[in-house]
């Protein structure tokens, strides 16, 4: 009794804000994940601008740096999940822009303590892993609030809208990050973005906190240990796991170009600086706009066709048809058709993501955190094995060859929703 009591009173919480102050929160969580993955997509693009063309790091070096951050993050997400549903995402993710900022902004200090590649590959090694710890609450606790604060009819668009957020950020890393860079130099680019993420989180704090559900405190240690093993019995629905699964298929290919798509049209396809962050910023526009299309005809689709075959159609559709155009455009050599083709996979695949984490937290229930977290650590596991493996598969296949591995990963990721039932709403 104690424990669906807890329950009832956190759905009433949630059910307490205005609508406007929902959207207003959905809204500044859109911020808040945008400047967050602004700050991770920063080191990429100095990472081909700077690191490997004029300091010394080679491609290999750069894919270990981009992969430490994963690692980290990955290891801590279920514990990040875990924070988010014991603390609450309010406090949690406050915590999150303070720290992560000022890893974010440590970075630019590497400038005056390293002074030979060995040096700056051990220092960025060392941050990108507290960065990747800083940030592992970020989605689980996102999906928190989206899950906490609307209804289902509206939680696909809010996970959307928010997932859309980062593609934003990400997006505008690289004209933005660039032009910092290019005015203030490297080390200051990092020092703004980070400076301002902390700025985010005392406005996070300030601004969206109060209007979020406190965490329920435990009424007994039996409470708490019940808690604890909703969260560990999720780990034997094979639904969390074949969605996981497929999560992080999808994964892969997305951090591939996270990480690579800038060094594949400047040093692959010898594009300018200024042409490839034009193209880079499209292609993540293009995305974010997926994903919030995803979110809105999710809820059509499913009110027509049911949740299952509604969000089997959304994911299947996104990764067959994303893999396809992304297959299409490494094929091509031309700057504008491969921009166009890989824009439209990346629209396709990020009509995927809002439908991941409303399952995700749909099958955790009360344990929502941990079943997200669950879900981002199978998924970085697939997303982070591409950074570092794509440079070896690009010097025996070359990069079309193992970009077209990605694309046949993701394909399979799709298939996999064949046998996903995500519970009824």
């Amino acid at each position: 009794m104690k424990v669906k009591s807890a329950h009832m009173t956190d759905t009433s919480a949630a059910s307490s804000p205005s609508s406007f102050d929902r959207w207003r929160i959905v809204v500044l969580l859109m911020g808040y994940t945008a400047l967050a993955h602004f700050n991770r997509e920063g080191l990429a693009v100095a990472g081909s601008e700077v690191f490997i063309k004029k300091l010394g790091l080679s491609e290999v070096e750069m894919g270990w740096v981009y992969t430490s951050f994963g690692i980290v993050y990955t290891t801590l997400m279920l514990l990040g999940g875990w924070l988010v549903d014991r603390f609450g995402s309010a406090r949690v993710l406050t915590l999150l822009g303070l720290t992560m900022g000022t890893v974010v902004a440590l970075t630019g200090t590497l400038t005056w303590l390293s002074n030979t590649p060995a040096s700056l590959f051990i220092g960025l090694l060392l941050l990108r892993g507290l960065t990747g710890a800083c940030s592992a609450p970020l989605h689980p606790g996102a999906a928190h609030v989206a899950s906490d604060l609307m209804p289902d009819r509206h939680r696909a668009t809010a996970n959307g809208m928010r997932t859309a957020g980062a593609l934003i950020g990400i997006a505008f890393s690289y004209p933005i990050f660039g032009w910092l860079m290019d005015t203030f130099g490297w080390p200051w680019a990092f020092v703004v973005s980070g400076s301002a993420l902390i700025v985010f989180g005392v406005l996070w704090k300030c601004v969206a906190s109060p209007s979020l559900p406190a965490p329920q405190p435990s009424a007994s240690v039996a409470t708490a240990e019940s808690d604890s093993r909703a969260a560990w019995l999720l780990l034997r629905q094979g639904n969390l796991w074949l969605l996981s699964l497929s999560y992080a298929a999808y994964s892969y290919l997305q951090y591939l170009f996270f990480y690579w798509l800038d060094y594949y049209f400047k040093m692959v396809l010898k594009v300018s600086d200024a042409d490839s962050r034009r193209a880079s910023f499209y292609i993540f526009l293009a995305m974010g706009a997926g994903m919030a299309i995803g979110g809105l005809s999710t809820g059509v689709l499913c009110k027509r066709l049911g949740t299952i075959r509604g969000r089997r159609c959304i994911v299947m559709t996104g990764l067959i048809l994303g893999a396809l155009f992304a297959r299409l455009g490494v094929q091509m050599d031309d700057y504008l058709s491969v921009s166009i083709c890989l824009a439209i996979s990346m629209c396709l695949l990020g009509m995927c993501e809002g439908v991941f984490w409303t399952t995700a937290t749909d099958i955790g229930g009360k344990a929502r955190g941990f079943s997200g977290a669950f879900l981002n650590t199978v998924g970085n596991i697939g997303g982070f094995i591409a950074p570092v493996l794509t440079p070896f598969l690009a010097e025996s296949m070359g990069w079309p060859g193992a970009i077209s591995v990605a694309c046949v990963i993701a394909g399979l990721g799709g298939l996999i929703w064949f046998w996903i039932k995500p519970p009824p709403t």
